[in-house]
Formats: C-alpha cells, structure tokens, sequence
C-alpha cells in the first residue's frame, strides 16, 4: 500500500506520527474551519466552490487570509498530495485553515496555517446506496442560527452527538433542527425532500449548511427542469414527502428508505445521481 501524504502549511510530510504540532488553535479551541473535497479521476473536484466557502468562513471567523492564498493554491498542494499518495482514482480531502498558535481564548494574532490531508475512497464516481438509509430526529441539542451557521467550523460537538445517538438507537442518521423545530440537516449532509416531483430542501436562512454539493444538486435540478424550493421543512414535510436523500460533498446522494413507520422511494435520488457522475466522468 503507497504510504499517504499530508501538507502542514507547506511542509509535506508521511501521515504516519504525529503532523500537527502543539499549541495548534484548532485542537485547543476549535478555533478553525475546513472543507472536505471528494477526489474523482484523481483530481479533486469543485475546488472553486470550496474555496469560495472556505474564504467566506474565514472572513466571518476574523481570521486574516494570506494574500497568495487562491483556489490555484489550494488546488495545485492537493494535487501534490494526490500523486505522490498514489491515488489515480477515487479519493477525498480535507483543507483546514487555523488561525495560528498563541493566546488563549483570546489569541495572541488572527493569521492563519493550513494542513492538507488526502486518503483513497473506495468507488471513484458517486455511489447511490444500495439499502435506504433508516433516520430520526435528534431531539437532545438544537442548532442554533447565527452567522456562524452555513460553514464548516470545527466546533462540530453537537454532530458528534447526534452521530453516537443515532448509533445508539440502531439508526443511519439523524436530523438535526433549529430552535423553531425546523429541520436543517443531518449529522453530516444536506436535506432534501421530493413531493409530486418537486425538490424542497431547507433554506440557508434557517441556518443550515451551505453545503457545495447542496448547491450542485439544485443547479443540476433546475437544468433538468426539476422545481426546487427553499423553504422551511417541519416534521409533518418529512412524513408527507415521497422521497428524502441527504446530499455531501464526499458520499453525493444517499437516498433514505425509512422515517419511523413512513417508507419511501429513491427514483428522483437514481437520477439526479446520474445527473451528478455525468457532470463529473469526464472531468
């Protein structure tokens, strides 16, 4: 097996020990953002979007961004990684930018370092699940909606529970909602549900994640003449609807058989599928 690489803010390194080093803001405080990239052809894909969140997080966290910093950067450090990691396929990513060592809870300077790691996947294009997805709604913690809401930060604790609950009670997955009962999003992917051929999933404005691949698939919906809605979605749109998938970056669509005594079908999930590795094949 080819030995994988990572870059710690420009230092490429086996990820074999330790890589990261002491005092790093991220692991002390959470005090970070990041993005997770899906590697097709041996190439990561949508850097641009990615990017475009990942600046946008930052600008909110007041970090200060190096000016030779671009989605070129980015883009050309992964795919130094990629090739000497031996990846020809399918893969994924993960850039994070930490605001840089110093200071406690108030830090001593907002610049910034970045760590780049990548690992092989298992299929190259997207695959759609064989076996529905079985979910619920996590009722223990609420997300609450704030300018932090639609990006990736690492204070990820309330997913972390939600993803042991959801364990616990012999689920795949389960829902997280906003203070107003409205649900945003699963532990780990966007939301969409489909009644009589339309796509709903949740607004940003009611703070869920502005997810890339949430953002391809109500591109590629509405290029294919399918309506998308954004919109508030409460438990009794869950029940009602014909169809639910959750959408991310990494895994594309995974399309939901059961939420509680409630079935459902999976035929828009196959073709917006489709829709999604024809996109990407020849990329």
């Amino acid at each position: 097996m080819s030995v994988i690489y990572v870059n710690n803010n420009g230092e490429v390194l086996p990820n074999e020990g330790a890589t990261i080093a002491a005092g790093n803001r991220s692991y002390l405080y959470g005090d970070g953002i990041f993005e997770s990239i899906r590697i097709v052809n041996g190439k990561a894909i949508n850097i641009n979007n990615h990017y475009k969140r990942l600046t946008e997080g930052a600008k909110v966290l007041k970090m200060r961004l190096p000016s030779f910093y671009s989605a070129e950067f980015f883009q050309s450090r992964i795919q130094e990684l990629i090739d000497k990691s031996d990846i020809p396929e399918g893969g994924k990513c993960k850039i994070s930018i930490d605001r840089a060592s110093g200071g406690t809870y108030f830090p001593e300077t907002n610049e910034v370092t970045y760590f780049i790691e990548v690992y092989p996947y298992h299929s190259n294009l997207f695959e759609l699940n064989s076996k529905g997805l079985e979910i619920d709604i996590y009722t223990d913690l609420k997300k609450q909606k704030n300018f932090l809401s639609n990006y990736k930060t690492k204070n990820g604790i309330m997913y972390v529970m939600a993803a042991i609950n959801a364990k616990e009670k012999n689920l795949d997955d389960l829902l997280i909602t906003n203070d107003r009962g409205g649900i945003l999003e699963s532990t780990n992917s966007n939301l969409f549900i489909v009644s009589n051929g339309v796509l709903y999933t949740p607004g940003l404005d009611e703070g869920c994640l502005a997810g890339t691949m949430r953002m391809q698939v109500i591109n590629l919906a509405i290029q294919h003449g399918i309506k998308v809605y954004e919109c508030s979605i409460l438990p009794q749109n869950i029940l009602a609807a014909d169809e639910i998938f959750l959408t991310n970056a990494i895994r594309g669509i995974q399309w939901v058989g059961g939420y509680r005594t409630k079935r459902y079908f999976n035929t828009t999930a196959r073709k917006i599928q489709s829709f999604l590795n024809d996109y990407w094949e020849n990329f």
